[in-house]
């Protein structure tokens, strides 16, 4: 998926607490290197974590099996559109799973929780860098 402008001016602004523009920066970076990962055969959990925390804060319609849907919340899946208290909830249910060594979503897909938390963090909480999507040697957590 490509992010056009008028995806981003369809973003509640309520929702994040970075600017619009380093937002739709860090999301393009993320399904640009999932294009290109996919192209080359290789899943990288990292970026499709960026990818699908940035598209259900955006509220970003995706397709599946040929239709065009709504986003789902990463972690819990909801399928209510991002406001505020489901977005802290998605927040404190992903930081909750970072104790959880033997989760499915630790095990197989290495990288997808921690770039939904850094995406969080970042994004909603302002607490941390926007994530690390530059190209380069093998990170802890990528595929």
């Amino acid at each position: 998926m490509l992010v056009a402008e008028n995806d981003l001016e369809r973003v509640r602004l309520e929702n994040l607490r970075v600017g619009l523009a380093e937002f739709g920066s860090v999301w393009s970076a993320a399904e640009g290197r999932v294009s290109a990962q996919a192209r080359a055969g290789v899943t990288d959990w990292f970026a499709g974590g960026v990818v699908l925390t940035c598209r259900w804060l955006a509220g970003a319609a995706v397709e599946y099996r040929g239709r065009r849907r709504p986003p789902v919340a990463p972690i819990t899946r909801c399928t209510s559109a991002a406001i505020e208290e489901l977005i802290e909830a998605e927040y404190l249910a992903a930081v909750t799973l970072t104790g959880n060594p033997v989760s499915p979503l630790v095990i197989d897909r290495p990288g997808f929780l921690d770039a939904i938390v850094a995406t969080l963090a970042w994004a909603w909480r302002c607490s941390g860098p926007a994530p690390d999507l530059s190209p380069g040697p093998a990170q802890p957590g990528h595929a």
